[in-house]
């Protein structure tokens, strides 16, 4: 759960780095993971962990790095937050300082004093359920956290409230139904739902090979390869990424790469192909679907692929918005036969699974 939550929140452009809060003694599993799986930006992982989540946050916040405007505060137990809500809170924390996620109350409200009898129907209106991440100037947080200190006051819910008590104004937005926290064994049942297991999904194949050539830089999966030659092609020929591409537009039944970045264009004239593979996540989002899963198999008689699928792997993933363990590369050679046994070819074939989108990309 945290690795799906922090990732989301890295993807984000305007998110320059994060901070992971965790028990004192807890940091060496994290730790272990990341070495294996780094993040696209940086990531200090910080044992501060504190009795309450206002003191875990409070001892956080002694290692922001210099000069951070502003803080989002964001809870593991929610893993599926989207970038359509990170744009609404950005904008709103910019413009007014603070800004948290809420969703208006749909149910009617009951209070029971001794859990069984109702002693009273408590009007909803104005009342709203708020989520994170929230969104804060990192001075207004710091001051309300010192301010709540010296009062001895140490039972907020969450960061907003003290902001609130400090005298900071806080925003509203539109939170989003699918960022969901998991509290209980329903929840999780549930967030495995708005993941894809168990949802409809889809498969697409896709294939590419380029020949190689002189004066061409060779990259693969998003990854520059030492080698003395470089794949031809419009583009920078990145035969990993295009299959992937293509598989992931078939899935969607969108057409093919072809189609979507002709030859013909000079927008794509020597692009790094990542830069495709980015659109073609933006498209999918547009027609309501999402990466699940991808495998890719490249084949090519040379160079040794084994040392560069790890950051293949990182680079295709943080491309996608997914973890790394949702993409699998591998390689094999064509043992001797036709262009690519010669080394005068490198092929890809690509599998990629889809899901329904939770509703995110008509706001992205």
């Amino acid at each position: 759960m945290w690795r799906h939550a922090l990732w989301r929140l890295l993807s984000h452009p305007a998110v320059d780095s994060a901070t992971l809060a965790v028990a004192p003694d807890g940091a060496e599993p994290y730790e272990a993971y990341l070495r294996q799986n780094p993040t696209p930006k940086p990531l200090q992982v910080v044992p501060c962990g504190g009795a309450t989540r206002q003191q875990t946050v409070s001892n956080a916040l002694a290692h922001l790095p210099t000069g951070v405007a502003f803080v989002a505060v964001h809870d593991a137990a929610r893993p599926m937050v989207s970038h359509a809500l990170l744009n609404r809170l950005l904008d709103a924390a910019q413009r007014d300082g603070a800004a948290i996620p809420a969703l208006p109350l749909q149910d009617t409200l009951k209070r029971a004093t001794d859990g069984k009898r109702v002693s009273e129907t408590v009007p909803r209106a104005d009342l709203y359920r708020v989520q994170t991440p929230q969104v804060f100037r990192a001075d207004w947080l710091i001051n309300a956290h010192r301010s709540a200190c010296e009062q001895g006051f140490g039972e907020a819910t969450d960061d907003a409230q003290l902001l609130e008590r400090a005298g900071y104004p806080v925003t509203l937005v539109p939170g989003d139904p699918f960022n969901l926290k998991l509290t209980t064994s329903e929840d999780l049942r549930l967030l495995r739902l708005y993941a894809g297991e168990g949802t409809l999904t889809r498969t697409g194949i896709g294939y590419d090979i380029h020949q190689l050539t002189e004066g061409r830089k060779l990259m693969l999966g998003g990854v520059e390869i030492d080698y003395p030659l470089g794949l031809q092609g419009h583009s920078d020929a990145d035969v990993v990424v295009h299959a992937i591409c293509d598989a992931l537009l078939g899935a969607a039944a969108l057409g093919d790469i072809g189609q979507h970045f002709p030859n013909s264009d000079p927008r794509w004239k020597d692009a790094p192909s990542l830069n495709l593979l980015a659109q073609v996540r933006m498209l999918l989002h547009q027609h309501s679907w999402q990466p699940l899963h991808i495998d890719a198999m490249v084949i090519a008689e040379a160079p040794k692929l084994a040392p560069y699928i790890p950051q293949m792997r990182t680079r295709i993933a943080q491309t996608l918005g997914l973890l790394p363990e949702q993409i699998s590369v591998k390689a094999t050679t064509n043992e001797g036969m036709d262009a690519v046994g010669a080394r005068r070819a490198i092929a890809c074939y690509a599998v990629a699974t889809i899901y329904p989108a939770t509703g995110e990309a008509n706001d992205e």
